[in-house]
């Protein structure tokens, strides 16, 4: 976990021999640094995944594709946004488009879109296969489908949103209209709903990352005793990490070892 939050988000999934990144929401130079501080050689990446069009998930996208030069795989409605409204050059590109529920092959990775639910052209998250391992990442999504849950439940290891409190969203410094949009089934999962995923999944999901943290509206500990609330019986220290938005280091690095 590069970074974490709303001010960028961007993850690393590494194979035994191909490595993809998950959105690029921080400038390429930063990211390239914290690559580099993760020990991640940024010449072995193989491609872009970038789940929505927002700028904290897609702001270092199109320097990081054409210095690495490797290709973008988003959805045709996350594509059509970038290309056309978000991009910093006119510099050409390589991108694929992908669907919901259909698989496709990245050296050894297979990767399946799976549909979210945000306020975006057409966001996703993505179940990624190595032989019988199997990673989950969901974030930027207001409800969690009972397709979208059997998928989670299944993985050996997720990065599962837990944006915010509710209660201090209630409370604190947003416009109420920015407010129901948070709240809403197009917005982002709080704590609660973080807490019913992890519950229903008891024991399936051996290791879990609790990511996208709102800064105004939630903190670590808040998101931690929630998930740990949610597991009960089948909460353990180690099994429970909360990603933020700092980057990797001797103090702050977010991974999961499968």
């Amino acid at each position: 976990m590069l970074a974490s939050g709303s001010k960028g988000n961007c993850v690393v999934v590494q194979g035994e021999t191909s490595t993809v990144i998950i959105d690029a929401g921080l400038s390429a130079k930063e990211l390239f640094a914290r690559m580099e501080r993760a020990g991640i050689d940024s010449h072995t990446v193989d491609a872009l995944l970038i789940t929505h069009e927002h700028g904290d998930h897609t702001r270092g996208v199109d320097v990081l594709a054409r210095k690495l030069d490797i290709p973008i795989h988003a959805t045709e409605g996350t594509l059509a946004d970038f290309l056309h409204h978000r991009r910093t050059s006119a510099k050409p590109i390589t991108h694929h488009s992908c669907r919901d529920g259909e698989p496709f092959a990245i050296g050894d990775l297979v990767i399946e879109p799976f549909a979210t639910s945000h306020d975006a052209a057409e966001p996703c998250g993505f179940i990624i296969r190595e032989g019988d391992l199997r990673f989950g990442y969901c974030t930027d999504t207001g409800v969690i489908t009972p397709h979208v849950h059997d998928l989670l439940r299944h993985c050996d290891g997720i990065v599962l949103e837990s944006n915010h409190c509710p209660e201090m969203l209630a409370n604190g410094p947003y416009p109420e209209s920015l407010k129901r949009r948070i709240r809403s089934k197009r917005g982002h999962l709080s704590n609660p709903d973080a807490a019913a995923c992890l519950r229903d999944f008891g024991r399936d999901v051996p290791e879990v990352i609790l990511a996208h943290l709102s800064e105004t509206n939630n903190t670590p500990e808040k998101a931690l005793v929630s998930a740990q609330a949610g597991l009960g019986l089948f909460y353990e220290k180690a099994r429970v990490v909360v990603a933020t938005q700092c980057g990797p280091s001797e103090s702050c690095r977010q991974q999961l070892i499968l």
